[in-house]
């Protein structure tokens, strides 16, 4: 499933526009990336928790030359499922 399809099933189950769905999905999306920026986790009670994990700086290898080369420490989104969406799924 794609955004446009998430859009098209949003819509008809709430009975709204494809616009109005498709701006819920955007401020859903602005709400996550922001409250994440932040430090922040944001949980979805029923579906699952999305939080930001910090990655350690590390030393790779360019694996055309073999060279060392750096990589600088990160923060990644990451989420973590709840039970009930594991059970839907199971």
């Amino acid at each position: 499933m794609n955004k446009a399809d998430m859009i098209e099933q949003i819509a008809q189950a709430a009975e709204i526009s494809k616009s109005a769905a498709e701006r819920s999905v955007d401020a859903l999306v602005a709400a996550v990336k922001t409250s994440l920026r932040k430090g922040e986790d944001v949980t979805l009670v029923g579906f699952g928790t999305f939080y930001a994990a910090q990655r350690k700086a590390r030393t790779g290898r360019n694996p055309k030359t073999g060279a060392a080369v750096e990589i600088a420490a990160a923060k990644l989104p990451k989420f973590r499922a709840g039970k009930a969406l594991k059970d839907a799924i199971n």
